[in-house]
């Protein structure tokens, strides 16, 4: 067998990190080619696949490779609670873009307007594979397959669409953006086809997106409040949309 070591920096150049065993777990139940995978415990990987993952147990047990703790350390930037780290090829561009050309659409589409906060990313990327959306697009700098994006959506981008377009870009539907001074959600059905986006942490839509905006809609919220984390407003929406005629799959 391969050094773990040699295979790691042969791929680690385009690679997408899996960082912990339950973004392994997640990226190899939605199908992510996973060339090399350490872990600084094999045993007690296996027993915690076998109690939360059986589903893939016998993938790790052939993938998974043995490695001191200070090897480990020295592929991750940070190390992971679970000692487990994997290298996956990245889906092409071109597969991404045409499932979010695809019509008609069964689930929305979730952009984020220029996102600062990595974290936040991730854990909208989360939340958009488990309500089943067609994607999650970003717009601006901020690189959606950065290993701290892909910490915090556990592995799920594997599960979902997950792109980087301008705002001139984005797929086709009735855009719908979230905005204080917009017609309250309640009163308003989404549509399977709906692109639903969402401002920046600190400065909310972009002109660029507000202007292509068909319709602004706002969460309810008591007064003096001044604003929800981004993916607390996501889930919000994902949820009304979700409980007035979408569905997870």
């Amino acid at each position: 067998m391969t050094d773990p070591l040699i295979r790691w920096r042969a791929c680690a150049g385009d690679a997408v990190l899996l960082d912990g065993f339950h973004a392994l777990k997640h990226a190899l139940r939605f199908g992510a080619e996973v060339p090399v995978a350490v872990t600084t415990d094999r045993r007690a990987t296996l027993a915690l696949a076998g109690e939360l993952a059986g589903d893939v147990r016998d993938t790790l047990d052939a993938l998974l490779t043995e490695v001191s703790a200070q090897t480990y350390a020295s592929l991750v930037p940070r190390p992971h609670p679970t000692g487990v780290a994997a290298l996956a090829v990245r889906p092409s561009r071109e597969d991404g873009l045409r499932a979010l050309a695809r019509t008609p659409r069964t689930a929305p589409v979730v952009v984020l307007d220029d996102p600062r906060h990595l974290g936040n990313a991730g854990a909208v990327i989360r939340l958009a594979a488990g309500f089943g959306v067609t994607g999650v697009v970003t717009t601006g700098t901020l690189d959606p397959w950065h290993p701290t994006v892909v910490r915090g959506g556990a592995g799920l981008h594997f599960a979902t669409t997950v792109e980087r377009l301008g705002v001139d870009e984005l797929p086709k539907g009735p855009l719908f953006a979230l905005d204080p001074e917009g017609d309250d959600i309640r009163g308003v059905t989404l549509p399977d086809d709906a692109v639903l986006a969402f401002g920046s942490e600190r400065s909310g839509l972009s002109a660029e997106l507000r202007a292509r905006t068909g319709r602004l809609l706002a969460l309810p919220m008591r007064p003096q409040v001044s604003s929800y984390n981004l993916a607390t407003s996501v889930a919000m929406t994902l949820y009304h949309w979700s409980a007035t005629g979408g569905a997870p799959s």
